[in-house]
């Protein structure tokens, strides 16, 4: 007979849930986690890093392409795109096989199904439409002292702009398309939508781009958000910010959207559509509103250590809403599981997870924007910092960039960080530190960088800040 009694049921297998059954197995928990679909969740399978596959491809193309610029010599560049999908599909399918690994060699029961909480304590698994991986417990009754929710986000879908798989795309088919369209129009310029974006156009295709904000990347810092746009429309895109589609007319292998600006229309037809906007937590058929659990606007109401309103039951990650990002869940298992070991861990502070994006230039950023920080009343010092002044981004052949940092005058503390350019988002942790470790600008500036490197673009900013900068 199966065990069916655990200490920890997770029900959901992506970065959230499977770092939280590690944790929880290295706390002596007796830990099971349900999944329906596939190991490591939306994130390992059709998200963060198999759509990271498809740009390094991009990223290889490009330079390829630009041989020159590097003294080099590449005759009739081309690509394979069943080649190039299929690389990021096996990419994939490693972190699948990673996460098994993990789950299996911290001894944590993988359990194939669809789940249900019936009762604090009591979880139903009915099957799954996928198959089991070997030596997966099945469909059945479960029990278990603490269930923690991590069911992740699905694409969110608006009136007209309902995907069909063919036509219009969400990020699944934009990962596995059936033939590398020649157009395309975004609908959507968050990360998702700019990832797309970016990689298709430098693949070839002529990219459109609607945000219905004025910004793009309308999360980001407006002055890093334009850096980025003038980049974007020097490699070709066509940006249509403050705008909507309001219909698209499908053809047999196009569609033609009408997009409305200023109370003015114009018509736009491509090859594909991808609608980027946004996501939806996962709440549904999981039995929380049968159980009295406490939602607000669509995502599940949680404390600092994401206990819902019903004893024994948690929920962690895109079903607690935002930032929907794959680090922001994996420390709020962790932070989950250590409060119900009585660890007293630290509460998440949002203001210090970064957000990245993989297009080029990349973007990250961390903590308050420049109008954030003005918006409350703080008085504050801005630096910044362009690539063009560093001696590795010009060796590079990469040398535009910026760097902005913002400072409270009076105090010195770092508020926020926020970077374009190439690379920005491997350096970004570097401010992340920084501001959890509570640095002032002067520890910043008797920080020794090493040289040559981008990073130096980081202190240099910080030296911008208080009128010291050394090299511009």
């Amino acid at each position: 007979m199966a065990d069916t009694n655990f200490d920890v049921l997770i029900i959901g297998s992506g970065p959230g849930g499977y770092v939280t059954a590690i944790r929880a197995a290295q706390l002596g928990f007796k830990v099971a986690v349900v999944e329906r679909d596939f190991l490591g969740g939306i994130c390992s399978n059709w998200g963060c890093i198999p759509t990271k596959a498809l740009l390094r491809s991009a990223e290889i193309f490009h330079y390829m392409q630009h041989a020159k610029d590097y003294g080099l010599s590449a005759d009739n560049i081309a690509f394979d795109p069943a080649a190039v999908i299929k690389r990021s599909r096996n990419v994939a399918g490693r972190m699948n096989t990673g996460v098994g690994f993990l789950l299996k060699k911290n001894k944590v029961t993988l359990i194939w199904g669809e789940a249900t909480i019936d009762a604090p304590g009591k979880v139903t698994v009915k099957a799954s439409k996928s198959e089991a991986p070997k030596g997966a417990s099945g469909p059945g009754a479960y029990t278990a002292k603490h269930i923690i929710v991590a069911t992740g986000a699905r694409p969110r879908v608006l009136p007209g702009l309902e995907p069909d798989k063919k036509l219009v795309w969400t990020y699944f088919e934009a990962m596995n398309p059936d033939k590398m369209p020649k157009s395309l129009l975004v609908v959507g310029s968050g990360a998702i939508g700019i990832e797309f974006a970016s990689f298709y156009r430098t693949m070839g295709a002529e990219v459109t781009v609607v945000e219905v904000l004025p910004q793009i990347l309308p999360v980001e810092d407006a002055e890093i958000a334009a850096f980025a746009r003038k980049a974007f429309e020097k490699q070709g895109f066509k940006i249509i910010a403050n705008a909507k589609v309001t219909k698209l007319d499908k053809k047999a292998d196009s569609v033609t959207a009408t997009i409305e600006e200023g109370g003015k229309t114009q018509q736009v037809t491509v090859d594909r559509v991808i609608a980027a906007v946004g996501v939806v937590g996962n709440i549904e058929n999981i039995g929380l509103e049968k159980l009295g659990v406490k939602i607000e606007r669509g995502v599940v109401k949680v404390d600092d250590f994401n206990k819902t309103n019903i004893p024994g039951i948690y929920a962690i990650g895109d079903v607690c809403g935002p930032p929907m990002l794959a680090h922001k869940a994996e420390h709020e298992g962790v932070i989950c599981i250590e409060a119900i070991k009585g660890m007293h861990p630290h509460p998440m502070d949002k203001l210090k997870i970064p957000g990245c994006t993989y297009c080029t230039p990349q973007i990250a950023s961390v903590g308050l924007t420049e109008a954030a920080a003005k918006a409350k009343g703080l008085d504050i010092r801005v630096g910044r910092f362009p690539f063009i002044g560093n001696g590795k981004a010009i060796a590079l052949g990469e040398d535009q960039g910026l760097v902005k940092v913002i400072f409270d005058k009076k105090t010195g503390q770092l508020l926020g960080a926020h970077l374009v350019g190439a690379e920005v988002t491997e350096l970004i942790q570097g401010f992340v530190v920084a501001m959890n470790l509570e640095t002032t600008e002067e520890e910043l500036m008797h920080t020794i960088f090493p040289h040559p490197t981008l990073s130096e673009t980081m202190k240099e900013a910080v030296l911008d800040a208080y009128g010291r900068v050394l090299n511009m």
